[in-house]
């Protein structure tokens, strides 16, 4: 019988103890994130680009790449491959003819966050979790109370109290238990501490188990296979805890492996906000780990992170890639959010506008070259934020002027 899955162990990022597939865990003894780790060698001989030509258009096409080992436990919404629509009129304006952007806000629940919870619950179900808990800013705690209702499953969404009403009333819809708290999603993440300690439930927040890092990374497989089984010059991706950029980085390693990409690798960009900016700073000073971020504030706030878990694995792969890390304002963020919709007509989520603000910084600095294929990682619909959006534009109210007046007829 063909393997559905070619996992085989779960390995510290840190320390390198390795653990079995079959136990349940959360992270290595050391505190360190796991990763999950396959035989590449025995899912090369079953697997191969034809038979992906041959599937639907969903992430689970990857599956011998992905940790659940039953069929019967995939958790779906069909999350299907997300568009590359190119920005001919946004890369005229910022000089960047070769921009494009991948668009994450077609997925179920409008965001990327649909990728980590269709594996992650999947994987859960698996391991025969019953009650699940996330620390979020938002975004990942909808997805995942979503796709616990589909699966089944309960879960605790813990989120601070100014995340965007949206997420929120999506966590209630679908009958999450929601906690929210004053403070930052690091502060939540004490309060799921206690609970999952409380119900003997499963921590499901960023990095504080091996699996919904691995949905995550279809986006690196869409990316090789969208571009022909190569590579774009330069990845921007807005960052906060960082789990996207990580996936994303280790698709590309594991294609390498299988020998389906050359061992060019894009330069990475995490982009951060000027308030709430960790990633940025450490790089910077060309350290490996960054220190907390004190008083975070952003209106993009899937970004909205004092601390990544995996803060020595971005900073690694920032150097590994001669990438960089540069943080926008939040005036920024809103100015290309308009220029991008206005000019293209994509309507993006704040991270997203803070991904593109970095391609104008960084093109204004000579640090993205004239001829590189640039691509933005736009992670949501701009539409779960539009209590942030302004009309700044013409409203002619034809209550109190006729359509053949304002024409001038």
């Amino acid at each position: 019988m063909e393997a559905f899955s070619y996992l085989s162990h779960l390995q510290c990022t840190r320390c390198n103890r390795t653990y079995g597939i079959d136990e349940r865990v959360q992270t290595c003894s050391c505190g360190s994130p796991l990763l999950a780790q396959y035989d590449l060698q025995q899912a090369g001989k079953r697997l191969t680009k034809a038979h992906l030509r041959e599937r639907p258009c969903s992430l689970w096409r990857y599956h011998e790449l992905l940790p659940v080992r039953h069929s019967r436990f995939v958790v779906s919404m069909n999350e299907s491959m997300t568009p590359l629509i190119p920005l001919p009129a946004t890369g005229r304006h910022m000089d960047v003819p070769r921009l494009i952007l991948k668009d994450e806000g077609t997925l179920p629940s409008g965001t990327f966050k649909a990728r980590g919870a269709s594996v992650g619950i999947s994987k859960a179900m698996e391991l025969g979790e019953s009650s699940l808990a996330i620390t979020t800013n938002g975004n990942a705690g909808a997805a995942w109370t979503l796709y616990a209702a589909r699966a089944g499953i309960n879960i605790s969404v813990v989120m601070p109290i100014d995340a965007p009403m949206t997420s929120r009333k999506e966590c209630a819809l679908a009958g999450a238990d929601l906690f929210v708290i004053h403070g930052t999603i690091a502060d939540g993440g004490k309060l799921v501490q206690q609970l999952v300690a409380a119900s003997d439930g499963y921590d499901v927040s960023t990095l504080k188990e091996p699996y919904r890092l691995e949905g995550k990374k279809t986006m690196g497989f869409e990316i090789a296979e969208q571009f022909e089984w190569s590579v774009p010059d330069v990845i921007v991706y807005p960052t906060g805890g960082g789990a996207g950029v990580i996936g994303i980085y280790k698709a590309f390693r594991e294609l390498q492996e299988l020998g389906w990409i050359d061992s060019r690798l894009p330069r990475l960009v995490v982009v951060q906000a000027d308030g709430c900016a960790p990633l940025v700073r450490a790089f910077q000073k060309g350290e490996r780990t960054c220190a907390a971020w004190e008083n975070p504030e952003t209106i993009a706030f899937g970004m909205r992170v004092p601390k990544a878990l995996g803060d020595f694995l971005i900073l690694d792969e920032l150097y590994q890639t001669m990438g960089i890390a540069i943080s926008v304002g939040d005036s920024e963020i809103v100015r290309e959010r308009r220029e991008i919709a206005r000019r293209d007509g994509v309507h993006v989520c704040p991270e997203g506008a803070a991904a593109l603000a970095g391609v104008r910084r960084l093109r204004q600095k000579g640090w993205i070259g004239d001829d590189e294929t640039v691509l933005v990682m736009n992670t949501g619909s701009g539409l779960k934020y539009v209590d942030q959006l302004s009309a700044g534009g013409k409203e002619i109210d034809l209550q109190t002027r006729s359509a053949a007046q304002y024409h001038g007829v």
